[in-house]
């Protein structure tokens, strides 16, 4: 039977020069846990969400993210996890479908935006440009 564990860090740093900006940091998220990571600036929050994401080289420790090692398999963990941001800029001159079409070729498939827009209860606003969507509409259009 498969673990609760989503996510299991362990030890992981992060050095720059011969300064260490994560220092052996060290957790785990259960499924369906909601869990933050909080700190001062320059405490590593970023960097370590970054390896996590395996858009930075783990120096040393471990990330296992649904049962894959995140060094040793970067692309499977970057089709199986997202991030949404505080804020997020989109190309204006988009509309929704064509932004989704877009994202979506970045990794080598072909998705259906309209379904993706369903899903966040979007569809009407398939045609619409970003600029003008609410705060909260562009929150969940990140998420598609």
């Amino acid at each position: 039977m498969k673990s609760s564990v989503i996510v299991e860090v362990k030890d992981l740093v992060k050095k720059y020069d011969k300064k260490k900006v994560v220092k052996g940091i060290s957790f785990q998220v259960k499924t369906g846990e909601i869990f933050g990571i909080l700190g001062p600036n320059g405490a590593g929050k970023t960097t370590t969400l970054e390896m996590i994401e395996s858009m930075r080289t783990i120096d040393s420790g471990t990330v296992i993210l649904d049962g894959k090692n995140v060094a040793e398999k970067p692309e499977e963990v970057k089709h199986v996890i997202g991030v949404q941001l505080q804020s997020s800029a989109f190309m204006e001159n988009l509309n929704l479908t064509e932004l989704l079409n877009m994202f979506s070729s970045f990794y080598g498939q072909r998705q259906k935006p309209h379904k993706l827009l369903e899903d966040v209860q979007l569809t009407s606003k398939a045609k619409s440009m970003v600029k003008t969507l609410s705060g909260g509409q562009k929150q969940r259009f990140s998420i598609a």
